[in-house]
């Protein structure tokens, strides 16, 4: 069977779209044999899916899905919720003759005001430029995770960006590399500590690369996922949500976060 990557895109709105709308057609999309949960709060086959949104009260749910993006056999999506109240998540979809097989996600709950510099979670531009440069870009943005988050190699962190010129859409922290350094610095000011320890995954279509790491934030295990936008060789533009992982003894499913 034969899939479109823009039919694959269009697979992943719809689905998403249906837990708004409650339509079970998009669900068909799901190989119910198949279907590997890693949303630990979620048992795992098509069966968990339905039951989460059994759960919901009817009618309570919002989903604006704000950019889509296709690498290979992975879609992935960053969504604006309100699923059991306000939240930001990026949501993976692998694919397999042409059905959805397994499914990662991270979620973040959403603050009701902008960050610094005026910007929310998810706004920005939210077409891929650049796709023949997609591996070039995905290298480029792997390098910087693994070069500056996982080894706090700060001495090579300028040679990443063009100047301070950096749009940032954490709600925590203002524009440019100067914003990171005051919002880093404010941080350890108050022993609050955010180590990458390990990349999981890495997606990309064109200027924009999602980057999966796990590592610790204030102290507590997390899943981070961070959406980069690419320009010209430098890293333009951050979105990002992490998470907390839940202890193993409340996991839904067994096939674990990553």
């Amino acid at each position: 069977m034969t899939t479109t990557n823009a039919t694959m895109k269009q697979e992943v709105r719809d689905l998403l779209k249906s837990i708004e709308t409650g339509e079970s057609g998009p669900a068909s999309i799901i190989d119910s044999h198949k279907y590997i949960q890693h949303n630990l709060g979620v048992k795992d086959g098509l069966a968990g899916f339905g039951e989460l949104l059994a759960q919901l009260p009817k009618g309570s749910a919002r989903v604006n899905t704000v950019r889509v993006f296709q690498d290979g056999d992975f879609v992935f999506a960053h969504t604006d919720y309100d699923f059991f109240g306000p939240k930001i998540g990026f949501d993976i979809f692998r694919f397999e003759q042409g059905k959805i097989v397994e499914h990662w996600d991270n979620l973040q709950e959403k603050p009701g005001s902008p960050n610094p510099s005026g910007h929310s979670m998810t706004d920005g531009p939210t077409a891929a430029e650049e796709l023949e440069k997609t591996e070039t870009n995905k290298a480029l943005v792997r390098s910087f995770v693994d070069d500056i988050l996982v080894n706090g190699k700060m001495d090579k962190l300028t040679g990443y960006f063009d100047g301070d010129k950096y749009v940032q859409h954490n709600p925590q922290i203002a524009d440019g590399l100067s914003g990171l350094g005051a919002a880093l610095k404010a941080m350890a000011a108050k022993g609050i500590t955010m180590k990458y320890d390990r990349i999981h995954r890495v997606l990309g279509e064109g200027s924009f690369v999602l980057v999966v790491s796990e590592g610790t934030f204030a102290g507590k295990p997390s899943s981070f996922y961070d959406l980069f936008r690419v320009a010209n060789g430098r890293i333009a533009e951050h979105w990002d949500t992490i998470e907390t992982i839940s202890p193993r003894e409340t996991w839904k499913n067994a096939n674990g976060k990553f």
